[in-house]
């Protein structure tokens, strides 16, 4: 199918106050300065300076639109472009964007050259994870890659403006206006077609929230028409079912041409206005806009764009209508902006020039402080001789330095030289902490530098479900924090499938704890724009199973949060969830290992009771770093004692804890299985068999301190039993101990894992007999492992 052509036809010249000339003509020069900018960064990926970009050529003129509207203490979700915005703000300048595209860790304002070009973000927490004044600036929220994702963040960026403009009694202070702020929102026309873009836009109608939606649209994606994207070929024609309508609720949908810059003016604060006043969302399609780059530096889009698409688009290019109009409105003359254009560029010249010596100067500086550690006098050997010529480069990065120290290295074996030595370690390990520093969280309120607190019980100690231990948690919590928020499915009326926030949303009112509806993937927005603004959210995802719909937001935008902004943000949220023991397909709650490899930046709680579940939440809600914590759905009507100091107690994170002193046999387990494990070591010792049992409690992180492997030492035989697939969670927890904590040397017999089948848990009671460890199938490992 053929593209169907944009309707060609001539600008109107609507004016505009001649107050907002001079305006008008900084305008133009901050389009000319970002075009000119991103073709210097096509030039430098192609070129090999840089390894790939993106950047706004077509798509200027909304921006410098929106930025008339923009107003301290707004937020922005934004996909991988917007540069323009950004300097027509003041936020940047050309040298810093160039420094992302060259990687440059030390000036690189974004994410310390951890992030490709495009990619932005400001500070909100100092180096102590204070919250910095929020309302004072506009806010960056740090961009992701994958397409569509920022729209759930902005969706929660949004709902944070709708709580604090809802409860009086929350401390606002550097954080909100009252709730005035907008949350803007940016996406390509092609990712409209993802679901999260409509699972956020839904949950945006019923939510009632400030945020302002910008559809950018050149009619592709990459390659793909929009025709062949979206029904009926346009975004705003097809959301048209969510439009806001009297005495319902809904969106708000506009539609503005990327080229026609008198109504982009008009049009943007208009719109931002009634967001702002009226808490409603608003999509704004901005179409008829070009790529004359082409998508992204990895292509051409002159191989898939036939001819008179090509030739359409050198004419309505943005900004060559946008000199048209300058001109034909009488603001400027042809001349005037011929010498705007060249400012630009030699603006964008000096830029690159410097940010590329910003860049090289400290490698050159590397490379002969290098080269000063080399004998000389005649002491130098071949190996040195050549080594000293390969590292002679001006601009070899510390990468390629350390790479070929570690080569001569290897050549030299023995007659390495000292120097070199030392040199390579401190240069090793400061490139890891370059690349790889604030994974988690190192301030004083990291929840691993909190500590335990024990548990303590009375002689009156009372013995209750454990639902209830949690009822009486959150009530007390809720009570005591004003900032903190439940919500997710079935959470507010009936509080929870299971009951541990029963009769909480009548005390503590709707607001704060409430109903979603089945849309995971926003819930965790939901809850990653709250804890960015200092709220306290926990999101409950109803089952575990449930979570992988979720997952997308967590592994690309929760748990890489903090890291790929070098420390610059956070978002402390909590995943409340439930898994093991359940029955069926879909209702297994045991696939954990898929969560263990793409969480990192988080913590994994297992708790083996809602006890210890509560002195874990104590840990993580004094904590600042995000965490999912998985209840035991067979465990809340386990009745359990409940500690006296239910509030402060504290289950240390990475601490595993004995639960049973034995000679025989190590059990490392976690979660359900613990009970499993539990009554299978009594079946055991009943035979004389002494098997010692250790909770991992944490599987993120696993034993920081190695206290299992120094139990290890003492019995010699290792059993792990989980209810995860073959090779997951037990292989982890098997490398943990054997290859991290060096435990091989203490075994006097391999390893056994005990896990659930190879295929998913099958329904009712013979169904999970046969598919999840059971206490005899314990009981006959051990057996097997000791040789009776």
């Amino acid at each position: 199918m053929a593209l169907k052509e944009p309707e060609l036809r001539t600008a109107e010249f609507r004016k505009i106050p001649e107050a907002d000339y001079e305006r008008a003509l900084h305008d133009y020069y901050i389009c000319r300065v970002s075009r000119e900018l991103s073709n210097i960064i096509r030039k430098d990926v192609l070129s090999g300076r840089a390894k790939f970009g993106v950047s706004d050529d077509g798509k200027e003129l909304y921006q410098i639109a929106m930025a008339r509207a923009i107003q301290n203490g707004d937020w922005r979700a934004d996909y991988y472009r917007g540069h323009t915005l950004l300097l027509a703000l003041d936020l940047t300048t050309p040298e810093e964007l160039l420094a992302q595209l060259y990687s440059d860790p030390a000036h690189d304002p974004f994410s310390g050259g951890r992030q490709m070009g495009g990619h932005y973000a400001s500070r909100t927490i100092d180096e102590r994870g204070e919250w910095l004044d929020t309302t004072e600036r506009f806010n960056l929220s740090s961009a992701t890659s994958p397409t569509a994702g920022q729209m759930a963040r902005g969706l929660g960026l949004a709902f944070a403006s709708k709580v604090f403009r809802q409860q009086e009694d929350l401390p606002t202070e550097g954080l909100s206006n009252n709730g005035n702020e907008i949350a803007w929102t940016e996406i390509g026309d092609a990712s409209t077609s993802e679901g999260v873009f409509w699972e956020t836009m839904n949950a945006a109608g019923v939510t009632g929230v400030p945020m302002l939606c910008t559809v950018v649209d050149d009619g592709y994606g990459i390659s793909v028409p929009v025709e062949l994207q979206t029904t009926k070929g346009s975004i705003s024609k097809a959301l048209a079912g969510l439009a806001y309508e009297e005495e319902t609720n809904g969106i708000e949908i506009y539609a503005v041409k990327g080229w026609d810059y008198p109504a982009l003016l008009e049009l943007y604060p208009r719109v931002a206005k009634r967001v702002r006043q009226l808490h409603r969302t608003a999509l704004v399609h901005v179409s008829e806009l070009t790529q004359p780059n082409g998508h992204s530096t990895s292509g051409s889009h002159e191989r898939y764009k036939p001819t008179k698409r090509l030739e359409w688009e050198k004419t309505w290019d943005c900004l060559v209508q946008f000199r048209h109009y300058l001109i034909g409105a009488g603001i400027a003359e042809a001349a005037d902006l011929d010498e705007l254009d060249r400012r630009a560029k030699k603006e964008i010249t000096v830029a690159r020039r410097r940010a590329w010596d910003n860049l090289n100067a400290p490698r050159r500086a590397r490379r002969d402080e290098l080269l000063a550690l080399l004998p000389t006098n005649g002491h130098s050997t071949p190996e040195l001789t050549e080594f000293a010529a390969t590292i002679a480069g001006d601009h070899a990065p510390v990468s390629e330095l350390v790479d070929a120290v570690r080569r001569l290295r290897f050549r030299m074996v023995d007659s390495f030289p000292p120097a070199l030595r030392d040199w390579l370690r401190d240069a090793h390990r400061e490139l890891k902490a370059t690349a790889g520093s604030n994974l988690l969280s190192n301030t004083p309120r990291s929840p691993l530098r909190l500590g335990g607190i024990p548990a303590q019980y009375g002689d009156d100690t009372k013995t209750i479900p454990g639902y209830e231990i949690l009822q009486h948690y959150f009530d007390a919590k809720f009570a005591e924090r004003p900032e903190l928020f439940a919500f997710g499915e079935d959470v507010g009326e009936i509080g929870d499938v299971n009951q541990g926030f029963a009769g909480l949303q009548d005390r503590f009112g709707k607001h704060r704890i409430f109903d979603t509806g089945i849309r995971e993937w926003t819930i965790v927005g939901q809850a990653m724009g709250m804890a960015m603004r200092g709220l306290r959210p926990i999101a409950e995802i109803q089952y575990l199973d449930y979570i992988f719909y979720a997952l997308p937001m967590l592994t690309d935008d929760v748990a890489t949060l903090r890291w790929r902004t070098n420390g610059m943000q956070a978002c402390p949220l909590i995943i409340r969830t439930r898994g093991h023991r359940l029955e069926g397909v879909w209702h297994s709650g045991s696939y954990l290992s898929p969560l263990i490899g793409s969480l990192r930046g988080m913590h994994l709680c297992v708790p083996r009771n809602m006890v210890q579940a509560a002195g874990m939440y104590n840990v993580l809600l004094e904590g600042d770093d995000p965490a999912v914590v998985i209840e035991v759905l067979n465990g809340y009507r386990i009745r359990e004692r409940e500690p006296e100091n239910l509030q402060e107690f504290r289950v240390p994170l990475g601490v595993p804890e004995q639960l049973r002193a034995g000679t025989d046999l190590t059990i490392i387990t976690y979660g359900a299985c613990v009970r499993i494990c539990e009554e299978a070591a009594e079946v055991l010792a009943q035979s004389g068999i002494s098997v010692e049992l250790i909770d991992v409690q944490t599987l993120l992180p696993f034993d920081l301190e190695h206290r299992i492997v120094n139990h290890l030492k003492h019995t010699n035989r290792l059993l792990i039993v989980d209810e995860d697939a073959p090779g997951g969670t037990s292989a982890y927890i098997e490398r943990q101990i054997i290859e991290v904590q060096g435990g091989f040397q203490y075994l006097d017999a391999p390893v056994r894992t005990l896990t659930a089948s190879v295929h998913r848990p099958a329904y009712a009671d013979d169904g999970n007999y046969a598919s999840k460890p059971q206490v005899m199938d314990v009981v006959e490992a051990v057996v097997e492992l000791l040789g009776f």
